[in-house]
């Protein structure tokens, strides 16, 4: 995405920078002007990812993991430094856990002393399986605290638990999003996340695996709406969130299975398997306070976004075969 160019030239600290969103966010604040830190563990993040800004003088990629303290002199921070597929989160747990709270604390004493803005990207997912439909911020979740999926969901939690913290005890602008199902270019194609799973095995003439009937529901963003609103939320004074950063269209996964054997033109047949343990029925945004406070809504229809992804993924699937 683009956007408009910056007055003010800061030096904006991305953590997870070559992830998925991180590499989307990166490459929106250096066409903003701005002066890049990149920081990645790559447990997860790609170097391919960050590949177009290497030889950028305002980038710099630092391999660091964020549960080690970090000094820099920074005036942003951005902490997008996570597993955020269930399979990789659930491939390492403890490692999920420490990204989102140690992490955190390392993050949030550097904005502390800096004075720098802090941007947490917390998840939908700290709603669980919701009670409340559609989620809006002052709903408090469903969360099983022992499961599977809980290092994930709990540990995102404790670290909005610690950005509230350390703004109320020390005056740190921390702010806290919380993005709903986000797809685009850069997704690692063995992510195990459903969007890059069904357009894989599309391209590929595989299977779509559905796990349940397909029923369960989702709302789907694509990248650029969600860079725009966390631009949004990191420039909006006395605006702390927590702030829903989703598509409120909803769709059962049988309806995505669908639409991307159409977009793809592809003859895979759709097969069924159990559905995996606390996988959420349904999940929707209220994006109310985003587009009262911040102006934001996502702008990108399903059709549009998953045709672009689709393009993507067709490049990837050509250099494996």
């Amino acid at each position: 995405m683009i956007l408009k160019k910056s007055k003010i030239k800061k030096t904006v600290l991305v953590a997870g920078g070559a992830g998925f969103l991180g590499s989307h966010l990166c490459s929106a604040l250096l066409e903003a002007g701005h002066n890049v830190v990149c920081v990645d563990n790559l447990h997860t993040g790609r170097k391919i990812n960050i590949k177009p800004f290497l030889k950028n003088p305002r980038f710099i990629f630092k391999v660091h993991d964020v549960v080690k303290p970090l000094n820099l002199k920074v005036s942003e921070i951005y902490h997008l430094a996570s597993p955020a597929s269930p399979p990789h989160y659930q491939k390492n747990p403890l490692a999920t856990f420490q990204a989102n709270v140690w992490g955190c604390w390392n993050l949030l004493e550097l904005a502390r002393k800096n004075q720098a803005k802090f941007l947490f990207a917390s998840t939908s997912e700290i709603y669980g399986d919701p009670l409340v439909h559609p989620q809006t911020e002052s709903y408090w979740g469903n969360v099983n605290t022992i499961g599977i999926r809980s290092c994930y969901d709990e540990s995102k939690r404790a670290g909005e638990t610690l950005c509230s913290d350390f703004r109320r005890m020390y005056g740190v602008e921390a702010k806290i999003i919380r993005i709903f199902n986000t797809y685009g270019p850069n997704m690692d194609p063995d992510d195990g996340r459903v969007v890059s799973n069904f357009i894989v095995q599309a391209l590929q003439g595989k299977p779509i695996t559905i796990y349940g009937k397909g029923q369960q529901t989702r709302s789907f963003q694509y990248v650029d709406d969600l860079i725009s609103g966390i631009v949004k939320v990191m420039g909006k004074s006395n605006f702390y969130g927590p702030v829903n950063l989703g598509n409120p269209k909803e769709f059962t996964i049988l309806q995505l299975a669908n639409l991307v054997i159409k977009l793809t033109g592809s003859k895979s047949k759709i097969i069924f398997k159990d559905l995996p343990k606390d996988d959420p029925k349904q999940r929707r945004p209220n994006i109310a306070l985003a587009q009262n406070n911040l102006g934001w809504s996502p702008k990108i229809q399903l059709h549009d976004g998953l045709a672009k992804t689709i393009a993507y993924f067709e490049g990837i699937v050509k250099m494996k075969s």
